[in-house]
C-alpha cells in the first residue's frame, strides 16, 4: 500500500476580525489522508475555504487548531527553517495569479528554486530552459513578467513549480488563467507526472474538466467536507463529523457517508415529511463524469469526426470540452 504523503487531522482555521459579524470560521475540523502519487481535487464555490485549505497543507498558514503532515513530518512542531526545507524537498505551489518576482526574466524566475538549493546558476538556468521549451515558451526565455500574457505568465510558474521535481504540487485553480486549448497542454502534462513520475497532485478548481484528472474529488462547502467522489472511496474513512446541516436558505447539507452511500450529488423526492421523518428517494447524478473532445464545434456545427484538433478548422473556435 503506498505510502501517506499529506495528512490533516481535525483542521480548523479561524480569521479573526473587529467587525460586527465577528471571527470568520474558514475552516471546520477537516480530514484528508492523501497517499503518494494519488491526484486530489477539492471543489466548491467561491468563499468555501478551498485556498484557506490549501494554505494550511502547504505549511504557508498556521492551522487555529488541527495538524498537518507531510512526508511522515509534523509541520505544525517544525521551525521555521525546517519548515522551509521539508518544502523544498517536497511541495510545490501553483497559484492563479502566478506571483512571479517581477525584476527576473522567464527562465531567471524558473531558475530561482534550483539556485536555492544550491544548484550552480549555469546549471539551474540549462535546466529552466528546458522546462519552459516544454511547456511551449521557449520564444519568450528573456521576456519580463509585464511584457508575458496572463496565459504566458502562468506557463512559466507552472514551468518554476516543476523544475524542483516535487513529490507533491499544490495548486490553486492551476488553469484559470489559461485559454482552453493551453490549458489541456497543461493538464496533459500533469497526467504524465501523475502517471509516469508518480508525482501526487491536490489541486482546488472549478473547472470540471482539471477535477476529472483527479482520482478523487472532495466537496468544500462553508469550511466542511460534504460529499467525496471517484475512485476507491473509503466510506469507513467519511464517518467524522457527523452533521446535518440546515443554514437560512434551507438548503441540507448531508454527512459525506451518507453522501456517498446515496450516490452523491442528484435530484432526489422527499417523502413521509409528515411522519416525523425524511425519506430521500431517486437516481443520483455522478458528479465526476468523464470528460471528452465535443464532437461537433459548437459554434459553426463542424463535425470533428474522428480528429483530434483542437481548434475548429471552419470558424477557429477553441474545441470544448463535454462530459461523456
Amino acid at each position: 500500500m503506498a505510502d501517506t504523503i499529506l495528512h490533516a487531522d481535525g483542521l480548523y482555521h479561524v480569521y479573526e476580525s473587529k467587525a460586527e459579524d465577528g471571527n470568520v470560521v474558514a475552516l471546520r475540523g477537516l480530514h484528508i489522508d492523501m497517499k503518494e502519487g494519488e491526484a486530489i481535487a477539492v471543489v466548491g464555490p467561491s468563499g468555501s475555504g478551498k485556498s484557506t485549505l490549501m494554505k494550511c497543507l502547504g505549511g504557508l498558514m498556521k492551522p487555529s487548531a488541527g495538524s498537518v503532515s507531510l512526508a511522515g513530518k509534523n509541520m505544525t512542531r517544525l521551525t521555521g527553517q525546517e519548515l522551509v526545507e521539508l518544502r523544498q524537498k517536497t511541495v510545490s505551489f501553483i497559484f492563479q495569479e502566478g506571483n512571479l518576482l517581477p525584476d527576473l526574466n522567464a527562465r531567471d524566475n524558473v531558475a530561482q528554486p534550483l539556485r536555492h538549493q544550491g544548484v550552480p546558476s549555469r546549471k539551474a538556468l540549462a535546466l529552466a530552459d528546458e522546462m519552459l521549451t516544454k511547456l511551449g515558451m521557449s520564444h519568450r526565455l528573456k521576456a519580463l513578467p509585464a511584457m508575458l500574457s496572463g496565459g504566458e505568465q502562468q506557463r512559466v510558474a507552472i514551468a518554476r513549480a516543476l523544475i524542483t521535481q516535487p513529490r507533491l504540487i499544490l495548486a490553486d485553480e492551476p488553469t484559470g488563467a489559461l485559454d482552453p486549448v493551453t490549458s489541456r497542454e497543461v493538464l496533459a502534462l500533469f497526467k504524465d507526472l501523475h502517471e509516469n513520475d508518480g508525482v501526487s497532485f491536490l489541486l482546488v478548481t472549478h473547472s470540471k474538466e482539471v477535477a476529472a484528472f483527479a482520482n478523487r474529488s472532495l466537496e468544500l462547502r462553508d469550511g466542511r467536507f460534504v460529499a467525496e467522489h471517484g475512485e476507491s472511496v473509503d466510506v469507513e474513512n467519511l464517518t467524522k463529523d457527523r452533521e446535518l446541516i440546515i443554514d437560512e436558505t434551507g438548503t441540507v447539507t448531508l454527512p459525506p457517508d451518507l453522501l456517498v452511500r446515496l450516490g452523491g450529488a442528484g435530484r432526489y423526492t422527499v417523502g413521509n415529511i409528515n411522519s416525523g421523518y425524511i425519506s430521500l428517494q431517486g437516481e443520483s447524478v455522478e458528479s465526476m463524469g468523464k470528460m471528452v473532445l465535443a464532437s461537433t464545434c459548437p459554434a459553426c456545427k463542424h463535425d470533428y469526426k474522428d480528429s483530434d484538433e483542437q481548434l475548429c478548422p471552419s470558424c477557429g473556435s477553441s474545441r470544448p470540452m463535454v462530459e461523456a
